[in-house]
């Protein structure tokens, strides 16, 4: 099987792109390779996690064009140049248009803080999950790994782990667990699954090939 360019999409720290950092050194990454990190903001720590990884790295800054079109017309264009099989948005807070799902579909994935459908679309991201988690007094919640559609946070879904609400939460606690027990395990797994060719999509509903 060819090896897949894996290109992923940051705006801050980076910490989903070093569990796929991790992962890729361990060899769990199914023949898949990051190729290229993208952020959207200069500066921030992911490029120097990819700097630190030997991954070369782009900063296509979303202030630099006119509008939402203008500025996922440049991501297309380095899409294509750096071959992208696969697009990982990590942590990328940046609205890119219908034209970027429908010229790579179901070859770009999103992890989401919770358990979709709950706690998704517009204005459902970082903290803000989790505040509405624990003011709705959920007792278990978890992240979600799903291809990128049209429809904020709405595409096919991939992968879920569940992860238990602790008396006593805050939002940054529960926010940190999420992360080391969902998030930073069913991202690499979902890359892994795509590279192997194991992901089929029929109407909206993903299923793993054995």
């Amino acid at each position: 099987m060819a090896q897949k360019n894996i290109i992923v999409l940051v705006s801050g720290g980076g910490t989903n792109l070093q569990a796929l950092i991790d992962a890729e050194s361990r060899g769990e990454l199914g023949g898949g390779k990051i190729t290229c990190v993208i952020s959207s903001k200069p500066g921030v720590f992911a490029l120097e996690r990819a700097a630190k990884a030997g991954i070369r790295t782009r900063v296509i800054v979303r202030k630099d064009y006119p509008d939402t079109a203008a500025y996922s017309a440049a991501m297309l264009d380095a899409f294509r140049e750096e071959q992208a099989d696969l697009i990982v948005q990590a942590g990328f807070m940046t609205i890119l248009d219908e034209t970027i799902c429908r010229a790579y579909p179901n070859k770009m994935m999103n992890v989401h803080p919770a358990l979709i459908p709950s706690f998704c679309g517009k204005g459902y991201y970082g903290l803000h999950v989790h505040e509405a988690a624990l003011k709705k007094g959920v007792k278990v919640t978890g992240a979600t790994v799903h291809f990128v559609t049209e429809v904020c946070d709405g595409g096919p879904i991939i992968l879920q782990k569940a992860v238990a609400v602790q008396p006593g939460d805050t939002p940054e606690i529960l926010q940190k667990r999420v992360m080391e027990q969902a998030e930073w395990k069913i991202l690499p797994e979902a890359v892994r699954l795509f590279c192997e060719e194991k992901l089929s999509v029929q109407d909206d509903i993903v299923t793993v090939k054995a």
